[in-house]
């Protein structure tokens, strides 16, 4: 089984209210051969919202509680960033998913790069708080 982030498949869960469809992604959900599940609002966070970025390292700072996440108005959203990431974990582990499709740079599933923590449309080396936990249990990741 593979799991496919939400927004990939064209379900409107982003910060800004909005998808990111793939075609390859939404088409393998609508066929039966994946499912489509959210870690953001697996946390708790609602559609639209501000924009989140992990400020003072990444992902797997933020797990390791060296780094946060907050949101460009500076409320700190770092505890339900960490709880989707671990409800994620929990759904691909009941699913049998042995592949999950996330969404470059995205806080949550960005992995190989992620935006700076500036909200500048800069973007650094790391990964996202979901797609740490992810690697650490051996997961594929594949982004979209």
């Amino acid at each position: 089984m593979i799991v496919i982030s939400s927004c990939l498949a064209g379900i409107p869960c982003r910060y800004d209210g909005k998808s990111a469809p793939d075609e390859e992604c939404a088409a393998m959900v609508r066929r039966g051969e994946a499912v489509a599940a959210c870690p953001e609002e697996m946390g708790g966070l609602l559609s639209p919202r501000d924009p989140c970025e992990i400020i003072g390292g990444d992902g797997t700072d933020v797990l390791d509680g060296r780094a946060r996440i907050l949101d460009k108005s500076g409320t700190d959203r770092t505890a339900a960033f960490v709880l989707g990431a671990q409800k994620f974990l929990e759904y691909l582990q009941m699913q049998g998913a042995d592949m999950v499709y996330l969404k470059a740079k995205s806080p949550s599933c960005g992995a190989g790069e992620i935006y700076d923590g500036t909200f500048s449309g800069q973007l650094k080396a790391g990964d996202g708080v979901t797609a740490a936990l992810l690697k650490r249990n051996g997961i594929k990741i594949r982004i979209i």
